[in-house]
């Protein structure tokens, strides 16, 4: 009897895991309590209602009016009219599917996008504490809300994303400048696009503002640019030591401060002293 051992076990793929307790507290009491409000922490806003995100903003991110009026969905004057219509009520994004602006499709679609893209910035490391709002509702309305575990589920993805590409996140937030040190010879166009916004002063958020795409797609355009050896942080010039202290001349007094050292000495003893160094010179 011929034995066939069993196949072996097909690799599994590891799904990102959230911590504990996840990736802010706050947010996961407020999820469980069902809170509505906003939730500002050092990276930007999470609006939340019911406990779910319906809105995320973040000042290293185009928002969802400038991802709209850059891609020719809607202009301007549309997103005014909009927001002096429909914005005291909180219904935006309503307004814009009814008066026939925008289909509820394209709205979602762009809407998660932007959510997605400010809420990576919104739930990064913060040395500041968080606080939170509660009853405040977004201007933007309900358009497709997303749970907790799911927004903290896909910023952690992203973060591995980006750190598998390259793993300093110190290009994120660092003026740009060419290395001129590339390994491979040709870049795709998206990465062109980037490469020509890079010019020593502009950061990734200044360059995905510049160009009207989110920020986290630029990062990845940007670390694989740095893996690739096109470009790199600005370094900064090194602060110079202040000067030292003149020595006093052996066996004498430490120097007397000049008076370009005292600006703010009295006028009367400046005086003095001038009449006795005239004396001494007589």
């Amino acid at each position: 009897m011929t034995m066939v051992g069993l196949p072996p076990a097909l690799p599994v793929r590891q799904g990102t895991r959230i911590p504990g307790g996840g990736l802010s507290p706050m947010l996961s009491r407020l999820a469980a309590e069902r809170a509505t409000g906003v939730l500002m922490r050092e990276g930007g806003m999470l609006h939340l209602s019911e406990g779910q995100v319906v809105y995320a903003e973040s000042p290293a991110t185009p928002g969802l009016d400038s991802l709209l009026i850059a891609h020719g969905v809607l202009d301007e004057e549309d997103w005014r009219e909009a927001l002096a219509q429909a914005g005291p009520q909180g219904l935006v994004g309503r307004f814009l599917v009814d008066s026939g602006r925008i289909v509820q499709g394209a709205l979602e679609l762009c809407h998660l996008g932007a959510l997605f893209d400010a809420a990576y910035f919104v739930l990064g490391p913060s040395s500041a504490p968080a606080r939170f709002r509660y009853g405040e509702a977004h201007w933007l309305g309900p358009v497709h809300p997303v749970p907790v575990t799911a927004v903290e589920r896909e910023t952690l993805r992203r973060r591995d994303l980006l750190h598998a590409i390259w793993p300093d996140p110190a290009i994120d937030e660092a003026p740009l400048v060419r290395a001129g040190r590339p390994t491979v010879p040709t870049v795709t166009p998206r990465q062109e696009a980037v490469l020509g916004r890079v010019d020593g002063t502009r950061t990734a958020a200044d360059i995905s503002r510049t160009l009207g795409r989110p920020a986290f797609h630029t990062l990845v355009d940007i670390r694989r640019l740095a893996a690739a050896g096109f470009v790199s942080p600005r370094v900064a010039a090194p602060t110079p030591d202040p000067a030292p202290d003149p020595a006093p001349a052996p066996g004498g007094e430490p120097p007397t401060p000049t008076e370009e050292l005292l600006p703010c000495q009295d006028p009367h003893i400046t005086l003095l002293k001038r009449l006795r160094d005239a004396l001494e010179a007589l």
